[in-house]
């Protein structure tokens, strides 16, 4: 019986390409686009734009899971696992 590991799957085409379009960018430009949604929700509240500002904040977290994604795509991508 192999190990887990050994018998992992491949990535489908999508995935592939999808990781080496978003591996080019920085991974500072999640952070700094959730700050930007962050600042600007805030700036709406005391503008007293509130379902906005609710929209806008709502970005901060998904701009951030994008940015994790985007740092373990860097580190284990399917590359690594390809050139195995």
């Amino acid at each position: 019986m192999e190990p887990m590991y050994k018998t992992q799957k491949k990535e489908g085409k999508i995935a592939k390409t999808i990781e080496e379009q978003t591996s080019k960018l920085p991974s500072d430009v999640f952070l700094w686009v959730s700050v930007g949604a962050m600042t600007t929700a805030f700036i709406l509240q005391l503008a007293r734009q509130k379902h906005m500002s609710l929209f806008i904040g709502q970005w901060a977290a998904p701009f951030l899971l994008f940015g994790i994604y985007n740092k373990l795509v860097k580190q284990l991508g399917h590359d690594k696992t390809d050139k195995e």
